[in-house]
């Protein structure tokens, strides 16, 4: 088997594995604490959960390399513009391994409306769980609790759902 058929049938293999985990985690509900983490943001702000607080807030961990995050990313845009004037913030956490030149080129060429964060040290990523897989999200109510995690690309309509009842809440 040559080395370009072996790099294709990994590939494969690891998507499978991502949507199988996906599907497992897909249903289940956590409500932890977020992480107290900062995400420093491609203009050198920053921002953390503490001061995130009051919204809800979907986090996504992706990266530029990642085929099902690029394909989601129309939909996490959409998703953005129709809640954020309600209270809710999106933060794209790109990982460690993405270099940051192509991180920039993404959000500009796409016009990201929403926070964007590189986790270059991969502490971000450890701390909301050692995340390895990408996309990884999760969405967190207004109190700072984890009420979803998504492993890959999540079912937009019932997410759509999850946050108009999580807005609604005081």
């Amino acid at each position: 088997m040559s080395a370009s058929i072996r790099q294709v049938s990994h590939r494969i293999w690891m998507a499978g594995l991502a949507l199988a985990v996906g599907l497992l985690l897909t249903s289940c509900s956590t409500k932890q604490a977020a992480p107290d983490t900062r995400f420093v943001l491609l203009d050198g702000s920053q921002t953390s959960t503490q001061g995130l607080k009051g919204k809800v807030v979907l986090v996504n961990f992706w990266a530029t390399s990642c085929i099902s995050c690029v394909a989601e990313m129309p939909k996490l845009i959409q998703t953005h513009q129709q809640f954020h004037p309600r209270g809710y913030e999106t933060v794209a956490v790109a990982m460690s391994y993405d270099p940051p030149a192509y991180v920039v080129n993404f959000s500009q060429s796409r016009q990201l409306p929403f926070k964007v964060a590189i986790d270059n040290t991969g502490a971000v990523a450890k701390a909301w769980g050692d995340i390895k897989i990408t996309p990884t999200t999760f969405l967190v109510n207004k109190r700072g609790e984890i009420v979803k995690q998504y492993v890959g690309e999540p079912d937009f309509a019932a997410m759509h759902q999850l946050i108009e009842k999580l807005l609604a809440e005081s």
